[in-house]
């Protein structure tokens, strides 16, 4: 979950995704231009120049480009600028690439890939581009504005398409090879406990306690389904026609491999439990007055979709989700600290670690 911003207010328009609200390059991410463009000219079919570059205002792990020409635009994720000191298996646009390339054959609506750059010598780091899609990104998960019939339409519409991702074939797909099978928890665990480690600025009791608590409190994971997960599935991270509640892509795939879908459901479900003061989500309001539904109903229809059943204690998922993104979070401090952080908000984001992983650790405490 994004967090609010630093006066207090919900998160909103102030707030930009990886792919809304330019502004100039940042001094730390620009490259060499002309190369850009010759690169482009020989691997993107019908590119042609002159190229204007543009950074979008958000993306807090790989810096997110405009790429504008005079017939169409692109958009080019990329590695942070040389100097950014990365942590063991982040940053991994490689990934991003592969994933959405594979899922454009299923019914999970991604951008077309166009090219994937690995030869960092071309602009001194690997980068992908991708269509640009033209749509709205909804911030506000209370959708201000909007009736109570649009509002539950919307989020309808999110579980469709997150329940389409889980169900997706991963041997047909080509993903086979995408992830490790089995024990999602204990590595997934294991991974954000050294990334929270490597990154810490300073400690953070909580997430000291949840390091030991984690691992004593997985669900069994027999005959665990396992699917390609998202890991960042939110309302920000899509991309909606402009007239219709229909997702038309989805996006920020960094943080996706095979594993337990309904892990990555609960970290979608993380906004029914996170005060919009402090983080983007939907607690505390009045959801049957706007339309959306409660957090039952809404898993009960992804079940209904996926033919899935809930193992364990939801109070674990919602917890380990909190410490992952407590994680992630402290990695945004860490490039503050180290001043490669990639987006105007990092520091504001940094600052949000602590309280999710208090949020964890009071939800650690419910499970039975």
């Amino acid at each position: 979950m994004a967090p609010a911003t630093q006066t207090g207010e919900p998160a909103s328009r102030q707030d930009y995704s990886a792919f809304e609200g330019t502004r100039p390059v940042n001094e730390r991410q620009r490259f060499d231009n002309d190369a850009l463009a010759a690169w482009l000219a020989g691997h993107v079919d019908g590119f042609e120049g002159p190229l204007t570059l543009e950074q979008f205002a958000g993306g807090q792990s790989n810096p997110t480009f405009k790429l504008i020409t005079p017939s169409r635009s692109y958009v080019m994720r990329a590695k942070p600028g040389p100097a950014a000191k990365l942590l063991p298996s982040a940053h991994a646009i490689e990934r991003e690439y592969r994933v959405m390339h594979a899922l454009a054959r299923s019914d999970v609506p991604v951008a077309h890939m166009l090219a994937l750059c690995e030869d960092e010598s071309v602009i001194g780091r690997a980068f992908y581009v991708m269509e640009f899609v033209e749509g709205r990104v909804l911030w506000d998960q209370s959708l201000p504005g909007m009736t109570p019939t649009e509002r539950a339409a919307i989020y309808d519409e999110m579980n469709r398409v997150i329940a389409a991702l889980h169900s997706v074939d991963v041997a047909a797909a080509g993903l086979a090879d995408y992830g490790k099978p089995g024990n999602y928890f204990a590595r997934q665990i294991g991974r954000w406990s050294k990334q929270y480690l490597a990154s810490e600025t300073e400690p953070i009791d909580a997430m000291h306690r949840l390091i030991e608590w984690l691992p004593r409190h997985m669900p069994a994971e027999t005959n665990e389904r396992v699917s390609v997960v998202h890991g960042d599935y939110r309302l920000d991270n899509l991309i909606f026609d402009r007239h219709a509640p229909r997702v038309l892509a989805v996006l920020d795939w960094e943080l996706s491999t095979l594993g337990n879908p309904l892990a990555d459901f609960a970290y979608h479900c993380m906004a029914w439990h996170v005060d919009p003061a402090q983080f983007r989500g939907i607690a505390g309001l009045d959801w049957v007055a706007l339309g959306i539904p409660d957090e039952a109903r809404y898993v009960e229809r992804y079940c209904q979709r996926t033919g899935f059943e809930i193992h364990g204690d939801w109070n674990f998922y919602l917890a380990y989700n909190m410490f992952r993104i407590a994680a992630i979070l402290q990695g945004i401090m860490k490039r503050v600290v180290d001043g490669t952080a990639s987006s105007a908000q990092a520091l504001d984001a940094g600052r949000r670690a602590k309280p999710m992983a208090e949020l964890a650790w009071h939800y650690a405490q419910k499970v039975l």
